[in-house]
């Protein structure tokens, strides 16, 4: 799972049966050194499905591969990405010995 920042929606105009009624979004995943000095996200954009209404601006947790097509399980659907949870606060701590 990675933590990402929402960037935009997606609009198809074309979509498989099973996808139907979807909401997509664009996700920017944020590296742990982005995350702690509170930069911009760093990542490589993602187009994620999104079912809780994630907007512009919000932190988002992905999860990928075939993690993101469980939550529609028993029912089969070619998802990549799904945004599992919307983040009210990240806060990162270390450990003695951990590198900056």
């Amino acid at each position: 799972m990675r933590i990402a920042e929402v960037i935009g929606t997606v609009t198809l105009s074309r979509v498989h049966p099973s996808l139907t009624g979807c909401r997509w979004i664009i996700g920017v995943p944020l590296s742990l050194k982005a995350l702690r000095d509170d930069l911009e996200p760093d990542g490589e954009d993602v187009v994620t499905v999104d079912m809780l209404g994630a907007g512009y601006g919000s932190r988002i947790a992905i999860s990928e591969g075939a993690e993101a097509a469980v939550p529609f399980m028993p029912e089969k659907k070619a998802v990549d990405a799904y945004c599992a949870c919307i983040l009210d606060h990240v806060s990162i701590t270390t450990e003695p010995g951990d590198a900056p």
